[in-house]
């Protein structure tokens, strides 16, 4: 089973243009995550895949590879199923650009349930811990099924406790997914679903189309740089992480 890690990297953002050559600690945000999701060691082939130049010459000047596109793509997962196409691979895992520190165990579990022929889709999710972000619209909140398979994702607090006294194993997701290489390309040539178009979320694209989710428990909090003030929580962790 070849394993590939596909990181799409865009350079416009809204919120923080330019986000992904900002400077993390000597070493630009797209170019430390590309070198630790080579370190996680889970993968036979890692690729950026980015339609701007800058972006491109970073990662060529570390020696990785680049599938550059030329086409306007609306989401991170058009943009990694056109490159998908090209290359050889079984499993193919959404690496996002603005999150810099892959952990190589969630990664790893994230593709050992591949091993079942019966997963097409796969993506990580952990515990949620306090009130103010199971609230949050910006966390995204997932329940699952007894066989760890996603029932639904929502921006809204979900389950709702009716009773107080019994609340627990709330999850968050975490947006990095794993899929069969056939499954990438089925997904993103589905139109836009009712449900996604509500909540703005297209894994419920797959979810509408009887597509199922396995979700992978993991303890690793990841750090999504998209703001100023996200890169400079993004320079305190790797500074700890090292010792300066």
């Amino acid at each position: 089973m070849k394993k590939i890690a596909l990181i799409p990297a865009r350079y416009a953002a809204t919120r923080f243009p330019a986000k992904l050559t900002a400077d993390l600690c000597g070493k630009p945000v797209i170019v430390r995550t590309y070198l630790s999701t080579v370190a996680s060691g889970v993968f036979d082939e890692v690729v950026v895949v980015t339609d701007h130049q800058e972006i491109r010459s970073l990662i060529e000047k570390e020696g990785g590879k680049v599938f550059y596109s030329e086409i306007e793509h609306q989401s991170g997962s058009d943009r990694i199923a056109e490159a998908a196409k090209e290359l050889d691979g079984d499993v193919v895992v959404n690496v996002q650009g603005d999150e810099p520190f892959q952990d190589s165990e969630s990664l790893s579990k994230l593709v050992e349930v591949f091993e079942d022929d019966d997963v097409q889709v796969a993506s990580l999710m952990t515990g949620i811990q306090d009130l103010q972000q199971y609230n949050d619209p910006n966390a995204v909140k997932v329940v699952v099924d007894q066989k760890g398979y996603s029932m639904y994702f929502s921006r809204s607090p979900i389950p709702y406790f009716r009773n107080q006294d019994i609340q627990k194993n709330v999850y968050r997701h975490i947006g990095v997914y794993a899929y069969r290489k056939n499954a990438l390309i089925s997904f993103t040539q589905l139109p836009k679903s009712y449900l996604e178009e509500a909540e703005m979320l297209e894994q419920l694209r797959l979810l509408e189309a009887g597509i199922k989710i396995k979700m992978v428990y993991t303890n690793h909090e990841t750090i999504a740089i998209d703001t100023p003030a996200d890169l400079g929580k993004a320079i305190e962790f790797y500074k700890s992480e090292k010792g300066h």
